[in-house]
């Protein structure tokens, strides 16, 4: 099949490089793309937010199928233009996007389904988020309503950052804070059937020991030891199932990827958010880790076949993945930097080791430059999550990157405790 991915990220990088490891793949096309992802699919200049000409670049290709990687055009309604035109998308049309575009509506539908999550009040006035905040009381969490790009939600203990925050957003969510460790679990649904993939965490701040400000992902890691063996059962059954039941009872049946962002916390398993798409950096680390063809299961869930398929499978091996930023990320990031190194990994780490490109773009010359906040994720697999970790950050200390930065901590401490835990 030819297959059209939509966005030009790491994420998309991922799933590009997964598509073109698929037999049934015969042709891959990526607009906009980036420089890695232009090693293998053919780029094409679209404005991804641009639903007509998505549609119109997919009916030109004769795609028999389309992959919609970022959440605004997936809010924009990308998807529906691509099905309106009779082609196979993978992502959520715009009303069931607003799982991810709005919180207050995703808020909205947990409770109609009766999924676990954070006492949370909407607020749109000053008073009303004053009440908010000292209702709750510290560690503050306020978040967007809409979408902001991974950098929408301030968690903190100064008040008057929160509330600065909540004053600078249209509509603003405050909730309860969640105590203990975060999960990200996807899952690929059909608007039906919902097949859960292989849980992962990621790490939002922006340096090591989980300090600074947060970002959209510094590193992840999977799979997850500390876990319950029951986890994904038990998520599927009291959060990704009813969400989907729910979508679909209100006429706007969810197809596509469903994330659940996830909260392990003393009174059990909490929602934080969703989200409508692959995350980032997760994706990375969870593709690398499954086995079946990546092409035949976006396919089956867009064309509502999900329920035919035999159950996945995976890897044992453990997958981590190190961001590389610009300069000043995640504040204005500093772009135009010369990226190095990108061969000597592809020479002397490969297969174990590889660089998906995020922000990077190309010069007249060839060379490729930095081009956003987050440039490269440094993906490395092992046997286990030392090895892992040891792969990937021998790649990193390879890729020169003029006042770039990255944590030097990713999955260390789980690594250690799993190391010890086989020891004993």
């Amino acid at each position: 099949m030819k297959v059209l991915v939509i966005g030009g990220g790491a994420r998309e990088h991922a799933l590009c490089r997964s598509l073109s490891l698929d037999p049934d793949v015969t042709a891959l096309h990526c607009a906009p793309g980036n420089a890695g992802i232009a090693e293998v699919a053919e780029l094409h200049g679209v404005d991804a937010l641009d639903g007509a000409a998505v549609a119109e670049l997919a009916a030109g290709l004769e795609a028999d199928l389309v992959v919609v990687g970022p959440e605004a055009p997936l809010v924009a309604g990308v998807a529906d233009a691509v099905r309106d035109r009779g082609i196979p998308v993978f992502g959520p049309s715009a009303q069931a996007a607003r799982l991810e575009g709005s919180k207050a509506f995703a808020k909205d539908v947990m409770a109609a389904a009766a999924v676990p999550t954070a006492r949370s009040y909407v607020c749109t006035t000053p008073e009303e988020i004053d009440e908010a905040l000292d209702a709750f009381g510290a560690p503050y969490v306020v978040k967007d309503d809409g979408l902001a790009a991974g950098k929408g939600v301030v968690v903190t203990e100064d008040v008057e950052a929160a509330r600065a925050h909540a004053l600078a957003c249209d509509r603003v969510v405050i909730e309860e804070f969640l105590d203990g460790p975060e999960v990200s679990l996807f899952a690929i649904t059909d608007g039906e059937c919902v097949v859960p993939l292989q849980p992962a965490q990621d790490f939002k701040r922006a340096y090591d020991g989980d300090q600074g400000p947060n970002t959209g992902g510094m590193g992840a890691y999977s799979p997850l030891p500390w876990a319950d063996p029951k986890l994904v059962d038990e998520v599927m059954a009291g959060v990704l199932q009813p969400t989907v039941d729910e979508l679909r009872r209100r006429g706007t049946p969810f197809s596509g990827l469903l994330y659940a962002g996830l909260a392990i916390t003393s009174r059990g398993v909490r929602v934080i958010e969703f989200n409508a798409r692959f995350g980032d950096p997760e994706t990375q680390v969870v593709l690398a880790r499954l086995k079946t063809p990546l092409g035949g299961l976006l396919r089956a869930a867009a064309t509502g076949e999900l329920a035919a398929l035999p159950p996945l499978r995976w890897s044992d091996d453990a997958a981590v993945t190190v961001v590389i930023a610009s300069h000043n990320y995640p504040g204005s990031p500093r772009t135009g930097d010369a990226v190095e190194g990108l061969a000597e990994v592809a020479e002397q780490d490969a297969p174990d080791a590889y660089v998906l490109h995020a922000g990077t773009r190309r010069d007249d010359s060839g060379a490729v430059l930095s081009a956003g906040g987050r440039v490269l994720s440094v993906t490395a697999t092992g046997a286990d999550l030392t090895t892992a970790r040891r792969r990937a950050y021998r790649a990193v200390d390879r890729i020169s990157l003029d006042g770039s930065q990255h944590r030097t901590d990713i999955a260390a401490k789980v690594a250690d405790e799993a190391a010890q835990a086989s020891g004993a």
